[in-house]
This record gives C-alpha cells, sequence and structure tokens, in this order.
C-alpha cells in the first residue's frame, strides 16, 4: 500500500500555514502526528492534491492555564496532555480518557488536535471536549472564529471546519465547584477503536442533590452524542442508583445507534446503557463531599 502523489508543503509559521490552506483549499489536507491520515492516505480513503506538514509551526502546542482555563495548543502530542500533572488534577475527566486512547506509540506522535480535526465518532477526545463544553479556536486569512464542541463535529469524520481554516487550540473552563467526573468505555482489546463509552460530569449542590450535570456518549451515532434525556432527568433530584438506572434506560430508548459487524442495534443498546450508568455513578461517587 502507498498513497497517491501529492505535493508536501512544510511551513514554520502559523501565517504560512494559513496561506498554505488559502491557496489550495479542497485540494490540500493538514498532517500533524499523522497517526490518523497516513493510513487514509496509504489505502487511498484519502487522496489529497497537497499536504500542509504543521508539525513545524511555532506556537501550535503547550498546555497552559490562564484565569482557570486550561488551554491546549492543537499540535500538542496526546502523550503530553495524558501527562500533565495540571490536566490531572483540575480536568481528570481528560488524563482518564487519555488512558484509554490507542498505545504509547501512537500517543507519542498522534495530536490532540488532530484527533479532533479527524472527527471519529468512536474517539475518545471528542467525547470528552464535548462533555467539558470546550470551544475550539480556529483560524484562517480571513480571521478567526471560536466553535463550541457540541457544534464542532458534523457527522462522521467530518466537523465544521471550512478548508482554509485550521484548529490551533483547545479552550477548556474550569469545573465547577464539587463536581465529580467518571469515563468509560469498552473496547475488544485495550487500544482498541471503543464500541460504546460515557464521558460525565455531575455537580451537586449543598443538599446533595443534581445541580447540573453532562453527559456524551462515544459511539452511539455519527457524532459524540449528548445524553440531554438523561440529564433533565437527573437535574434537581438526588442522584439515587435506582435515578441513574432509570435516567441511563430512558436516553438509550430514545437512541437508535448503528449495527454493524461487532454487535447488532440492540445490543449496543444494552452497552450504551451500561457505560452511561456508570459513567454517572462514577462522577456522583467522586464528587467532593
Amino acid at each position: 500500500m502507498k498513497p497517491a502523489p501529492f505535493d508536501y508543503v512544510a511551513p514554520r509559521t502559523l501565517a504560512a500555514a494559513l496561506a498554505a490552506l488559502a491557496e489550495h483549499g479542497d485540494e490540500a489536507k493538514v498532517i500533524a502526528g499523522g497517526q490518523s491520515l497516513l493510513p487514509m492516505l496509504n489505502l487511498r480513503v484519502a487522496r489529497p492534491a497537497v499536504l500542509v506538514d504543521v508539525g513545524r509551526v511555532a506556537g501550535l502546542a503547550g498546555i497552559t492555564v490562564r484565569d482557570g482555563i486550561l488551554r491546549i495548543g492543537a499540535r500538542t502530542r496526546q502523550a503530553d496532555l495524558l501527562a500533565s500533572r495540571t490536566a490531572q488534577e483540575r480536568w481528570p475527566l481528560i488524563a482518564e480518557a487519555m488512558g484509554h486512547l490507542a498505545h504509547p506509540q501512537i500517543r507519542n506522535q498522534g495530536t490532540v488536535g488532530g484527533s479532533l480535526a479527524h472527527a471519529d465518532p468512536s474517539a475518545e477526545l471528542p467525547v470528552v471536549m464535548t462533555a467539558l463544553h470546550a470551544t475550539m479556536r480556529v483560524q484562517s486569512v480571513r480571521g478567526e472564529r471560536q466553535i463550541v464542541a457540541e457544534d464542532f463535529f458534523l457527522t462522521h469524520f467530518t466537523t465544521i471546519l471550512e478548508p482554509d481554516e485550521l484548529l490551533v487550540e483547545i479552550v477548556v473552563p474550569a469545573l465547577p465547584a464539587r463536581t465529580g467526573t467518571g469515563f468509560v468505555e469498552f473496547a475488544r482489546r485495550h487500544g482498541d477503536f471503543a464500541l460504546g463509552g460515557a464521558a460525565c460530569t455531575v455537580t451537586l449542590d449543598d443538599a446533595g442533590r443534581v445541580d447540573a450535570a453532562s453527559a456524551v456518549l462515544l459511539a452511539a451515532g455519527a457524532v459524540p452524542v449528548s445524553a440531554t434525556v438523561a440529564i433533565e432527568h437527573l437535574v434537581g433530584a438526588f442522584p439515587t442508583t435506582d435515578r441513574i438506572a432509570k435516567a441511563s434506560r430512558l436516553q438509550v430508548a430514545a437512541l437508535s445507534p448503528t449495527g454493524d459487524m461487532h454487535g447488532s442495534t440492540s445490543w449496543r443498546r444494552v452497552l450504551l446503557e451500561r457505560q452511561l450508568r456508570d459513567g454517572l455513578s462514577l462522577a456522583v461517587e467522586r464528587t467532593p463531599r
């Protein structure tokens, strides 16, 4: 297997990268870590005329916290995000999910922005960033846009990015006080694409009722699926085992996940109900009292 012929440019500045994308438009593909794109090139699923390599562009990598907000450069290696003490302590959902992401060799080269722009609904990062209400900061020669994660993903492997736009930073707000998080997924083997999962946050009020919550399902549709039905059933109530179980049943009853060679639609509903229940239960259990 080898890719179809293509031209290659490796800009060193953000301005040069954006100019290259503006020049080549639909004919260009961005490559950073290459862990998703290279297999697609070799299988000729993707046939860009030009590869724009942003791997050497200064200023696109790094993890910082300013005013309590986490900022992740799009070119940040997944391994670096996993190893970040700041993310582990203050955004534990990210660290927990990253431990499920592929294998160390993949994480050492794969980038955070690359995974998000690839938009695989079975991937961990799109689900987690949606659950955390992250914002994608996007630039082109025309200017800048800020896109909330829930609007960023359109369908399988497709985002709202225009051909001349580049994802440059992911901005994650601070978690409210008294918030717990939980991430669960099921895969045939560790590192395989997940067949189902859930990323959850739960915030309790002083009385122990659910003040706010977020739950997003992995591999449940063409994009990360927000469990809005379950959340509506939980907010304002005490998060008992029975209520969480009922909320999960109500949510999954409203879904029609696609069946495939790994499992039928009915099997996926059973799996997703369990994953959602377990993710919410973990989040409640981990909420500071």
